[in-house]
């Protein structure tokens, strides 16, 4: 099993034509990704790299029964592509665009709650379900079928997160990035709720970082679990960053902003907290 994507989703790339999208859908494709669909106004009517390409999503999810929507669009486009893959019906949202405006990415919140729907992003590498669908930007040739679950707010450790699974002889069941931009449309604690309702995931890799409350969320979720999952927690960032940060965030946290804070908080929860990536593995060994 696995969380959100599997051999069966049906995925729509909107703005498939492009570039980068064209580059990644032929790399999605190659582990065996199901894109029924792509969406372009400039190539309607037309197929390219064996997909049927469509004017809209609306379309294109009447045509092919699309579930999913991977948009290759800039920042500026992406909350009129949420707008349209969600009235089209589509469920599942995976925006890779860097420098999406806050203000509609808070938007796009208040439309996902409207739809019930999930939006991963915006600016990140994407979800991935290693052997049956990856919509992303992943590179797919690190990942292995396996029972652990990573979920990232950094991009590098989370390849970093992969190959210490695999070098535990454990592999992935399924490894989200929830993006690192100030609003994620995805949070850390409803993707521990995910992976612990899947049968396949026997644990769960979680990669933080310093600002926003995130983790503390995360943190505040799993305690509150009866059936636990182990959990490996990994914070990054420099505490002198803490300076950026500014008084906003502290008032959010209520002033518990720091690296150790944070850490404090999932020690409390039961997670068991390393100090480097490079632990993953060793600490994976043991709970395997």
């Amino acid at each position: 099993m696995s969380i959100l994507v599997d051999k069966n989703t049906r995925v729509l790339v909107h703005g498939i034509t492009g570039l980068q999208a064209s580059f990644h859908t032929k790399r999605m494709q190659a582990i065996g990704t199901n894109i029924v669909a792509g969406v372009s106004t400039h190539s309607a009517g037309t197929m390219h790299l064996g997909v049927p390409i469509f004017a809209s999503a609306q379309e294109a999810v009447l045509k092919t029964r699309a579930n999913a929507s991977l948009l290759f669009v800039p920042a500026q486009n992406v909350k009129a592509a949420v707008k349209e893959a969600l009235e089209a019906g589509i469920k599942l949202i995976v925006s890779i665009a860097y420098g999406v405006p806050i203000f509609d990415v808070m938007e796009i919140q208040k439309m996902l709650i409207a739809h019930d729907a999930v939006l991963i992003g915006p600016n990140t590498p994407g979800i991935i379900t290693p052997g049956e669908a990856c919509l992303g930007v992943f590179p797919e040739n690190i990942h292995r079928k396996g029972s652990v679950g990573i979920v990232s707010r950094s991009s590098t450790l989370t390849y970093e997160a992969v190959l210490e699974t695999n070098r535990a002889g454990l592999g992935q069941s399924t490894v989200l990035g929830i993006g690192d931009d100030m609003i994620a449309g995805c949070h850390l604690d409803r993707v521990i709720d995910l992976f612990h309702h899947d049968e396949k995931t026997k644990a769960i890799v979680l990669i933080g970082a310093l600002g926003g409350t995130y983790e503390e969320e995360a943190a505040t979720f799993y305690q509150k679990i009866q059936n636990k999952k182990p959990l490996i927690a990994y914070v990054t960032g420099f505490e002198n960053d803490q300076e950026d940060i500014g008084y906003a965030s502290d008032i959010l946290t209520h002033g518990k902003t720091t690296i150790e804070d944070k850490k404090s908080l999932f020690k409390k929860a039961g997670a068991i907290v390393i100090e480097s990536i490079d632990d993953l593995g060793d600490i994976l060994k043991q709970i395997k």
